[in-house]
């Protein structure tokens, strides 16, 4: 059958959207706020017809905003085309995904999957066989992976035991053993960890959920001479950070240093869901055929997605873009703890992923925001996390700190 004489889905009814979700979705989230149909750039509508401004992304994920036409293009046609082979197949789109990454990252190799939490578990299983290889062969030696408190690395069983917060592990122990944590641009409190079973060093270069917490440059070129002295991997949590959020395609490009492994997702696919580690020459030969796989991994479906979202980021210079336009969102958010210091403890972040932290719970917050227009997301401490497109102007950024002003001046 011809695509084009399918006919379109029924439109659900306004009324029925939260009828369902009560019904027949697990209650692992809250019930949404609102339902969402459309979007387009930095907007999105509801079933209502109403609009908003979206400094969420889908929690970074819509790197290129809402329906970029040259991305929805890229999809529409290799869906057309071939969707889903399987890794018993190659397929040339993830070749070429593959080399993307490597021109950006370095000399290595790269693994596919489907998300960030898969990425984070496939770097905890790297450090297990980094960690056997340095005893000689031997499992159970070496398998500590050091990592730091307020960290979020996903929520599979390793990506739980990585993540120390009660509200993440709860619930769900046991869980998997060899983890330990310091405090994130302390230094010493890291060194004060390792020690014979230790196999990698692992942090998120800027924490998302845990209140957008930047790595300092000294901590992180710290943490590279300390894996460097004692054979350590430094492998890094970029799934939020990534991708050209900070201003560089990777946030640690700003500090200097070159890690063994990254790990990234969200806004790679723009939209739609593909994950991968990139690891660095000397350990790619880690992972031999068998010691792991993925049903889903680097279709042709989702690696044309990705490809699609490094070509415009390069052809439309947006990486430049976020540099130069960036500022502008800092300066209007330190306008709001100028004029409220009560209420705004801190600003912190780097390029399009900024940190207001506030001296009272956000939820109540964040609601008076969507109802005047502007969606975007909490964190930890108290944080209101602003992730807008990286394609957002300057004048979504005027509409969104207007929209803050005037909700913090109501609190």
């Amino acid at each position: 059958m011809n695509p084009q004489t399918l006919s379109p889905q029924p439109a659900i009814e306004q009324t029925a959207t939260a009828a369902l979700y009560d019904q027949y979705v697990m209650g692992n989230y809250a019930r949404p706020a609102i339902s969402l149909v459309r979007g387009r750039g930095s907007r999105v509508w509801d079933d209502t017809g109403r609009s908003y401004l979206d400094f969420t992304s889908g929690i970074a994920v819509c790197a290129l905003g809402h329906c970029h036409p040259r991305w929805v293009e890229a999809i529409q046609h290799q869906a057309a085309q071939l969707i889903h082979v399987s890794n018993l197949f190659a397929n040339p789109n993830q070749g070429e995904l593959a080399r993307q990454l490597v021109r950006r990252a370095g000399p290595g190799r790269v693994f596919f999957c489907n998300s960030g939490a898969e990425a984070n578990e496939g770097l905890l299983k790297l450090a297990r066989l980094h960690g056997r290889r340095l005893s000689g062969g031997k499992e159970g030696v070496r398998f500590k992976v050091i990592c730091a408190n307020s960290a979020f690395h996903g929520r599979t069983f390793g990506g739980m035991s990585a993540t120390p917060q009660e509200k993440i592990q709860g619930g769900f122990r046991p869980l998997v053993p060899g983890f330990a944590f310091g405090d994130l641009n302390n230094l010493e409190s890291f060194r004060t960890l390792i020690d014979e079973q230790t196999a990698a060093v692992f942090v998120e270069t800027i924490q998302g959920e845990g209140g957008v917490n930047p790595c300092t440059p000294e901590f992180l070129q710290g943490l590279r001479r300390l894996c460097d002295e004692h054979g350590l991997l430094l492998m890094l949590d970029e799934v939020q950070c990534g991708v050209g959020r900070t201003g560089r395609f990777f946030a640690f490009e700003h500090y200097g240093v070159v890690p063994d492994a990254i790990g990234m997702a969200k806004g790679l696919g723009g939209g739609f869901p593909i994950g991968a580690i990139w690891v660095r020459q000397p350990f790619a030969d880690l992972f031999t055929p068998g010691s792991h796989g993925t049903t889903f991994g680097g279709t042709p479906l989702g690696c044309a997605a990705a490809l699609a979202v490094l070509d415009i980021l390069e052809k439309e210079q947006i990486l430049e873009h976020v540099l130069a336009t960036s500022p502008r969102l800092y300066e209007r958010l330190g306008e709001l703890q100028r004029d409220f210091p009560k209420l705004v403890v801190a600003v912190r972040g780097l390029g399009f992923m900024a940190g207001l932290q506030l001296s009272i719970e956000p939820p109540a917050v964040i609601k008076a925001l969507r109802e005047n227009g502007l969606l975007c997301p909490a964190a930890g401490g108290n944080v209101i996390r602003l992730l807008p497109p990286l394609t957002a102007t300057t004048a979504d950024i005027d509409e969104a700190a207007a929209i803050l002003r005037k909700v913090l001046s109501a609190v």
